[in-house]
């Protein structure tokens, strides 16, 4: 493997990588739990990365403490990233994990820069901050602490349960500040799920993270992506997947239909092959015009989900509004005074 887009020990190239090859340590552990993974650690130079103007994302930052995911989604855009680093993006982005191990105590530095106003930070948009690496090295407690002590506004999308292990934090984080919680469940058909999303947490797991979560009073909603044409884009899949968000107490769902960016779409057209090659054709006619599926396959899926929601009670993400935690009750107010003798004429109604 070699670091150099990524990692430089001279002096001229340390202003423009993010981390010095020299910090790198590797690790692999011999568990089943991480059996065939291996980890290399780095101190990066850099946590808050700016999202490209071109981007789609509805957000201007982010924070990654991992690259590479052993979700091992065979759809996954983010493989692409690996290659960046010369590591295949194929089984290697699934067990090759960069893990970021002073990411809490460089976001807090960050944070608290002159440099930084406060913006808002996605997390996992690239790969799962939650994935099985985290119950390892424990990083996101150490940033949502520097979130919330910062009260900075924040979001994290994951299809990881273990999110449940810092529900605390999450409560702390927004009495201060906005929190925004997803949770990620394309489809609950148990046979896809197996073969596509193989080292994430059941569906059904997922949606009870949903479900604890709003029983503790933090709304989450759901991202049901992705949508994978001809294989679970059927109306009765549509149905139950909607159906079960709804049962999960879900604030809203959002659908999103699988794209197909370089990297992933290579690792994926191969699984197809494999697995249905009847479909690589309908695939490659579906996706000829590049990475995104036509407009009108969009606009079909989303409309009956969307009716589909109705149905159930539940609606799409409102831009703007993020999910929060009920703010705690005031303190009981102390007996009040006798009441003073009536007044006559007008008074001026108090809003707090």
């Amino acid at each position: 493997m070699r670091w150099d887009h990524l990692a430089g020990n001279d002096a001229t190239a340390r202003d423009t990588t993010l981390f010095d090859a020299d910090t790198v340590t590797t690790r692999t552990v011999d568990t089943p739990e991480f059996r065939g993974i291996t980890f290399h650690e780095v101190r990066a130079r850099s946590i808050v990365n700016r999202v490209p103007g071109a981007s789609r994302m509805p957000f201007e930052w982010t924070v990654n403490p991992y690259r590479g995911c052993s979700h091992a989604c065979v759809y996954c855009f983010a493989r692409k990233t690996h290659s960046y680093l010369d590591l295949d993006t194929g089984l290697g982005f699934d067990s090759q994990i960069v893990v970021k191990v002073n990411a809490p105590e460089l976001l807090r530095a960050q944070l608290g820069s002159r440099r930084w106003h406060g913006e808002h930070i996605a997390m996992g948009t690239n790969v799962d901050c939650y994935q099985r690496a985290e119950g390892r090295y424990r990083l996101m407690p150490g940033i949502i602490s520097a979130l919330r002590d910062h009260a900075n506004p924040f979001s994290i999308l994951t299809k990881g349960t273990l999110i449940l292990r810092d529900l605390e934090l999450l409560r702390q984080a927004a009495e201060v500040t906005d929190v925004g919680i997803s949770v990620s469940v394309g489809f609950v058909d148990p046979e896809l799920w197996r073969t596509v999303e193989p080292g994430t947490p059941a569906p059904e797991r997922r949606l009870d993270v949903v479900r604890t979560l709003g029983e503790h009073g933090i709304g989450c909603g759901v991202l049901m992506a992705p949508v994978i044409p001809f294989l679970g884009d059927q109306p009765d899949q549509l149905r139950a997947t909607v159906r079960g968000i709804a049962a999960a107490g879900a604030t809203s769902v959002t659908p999103l239909v699988l794209h197909l960016r370089p990297g992933a779409r290579e690792w994926f057209m191969a699984w197809l092959e494999q697995r249905h090659p009847w479909l690589v054709r309908r695939y490659e006619r579906l996706y000829a015009d590049g990475a995104y599926a036509p407009k009108w396959y969009q606009r079909r899926i989303t409309r009956q989900v969307h009716e589909l929601a109705r149905e159930y009670g539940i609606g799409p993400a409102a831009a703007g509004m993020p999910r929060r935690l009920r703010r705690p009750e005031p303190p009981a107010a102390a007996p009040a005074p006798a009441p003073a003798p009536a007044v006559t004429g007008p008074t001026q109604l108090s809003l707090l």
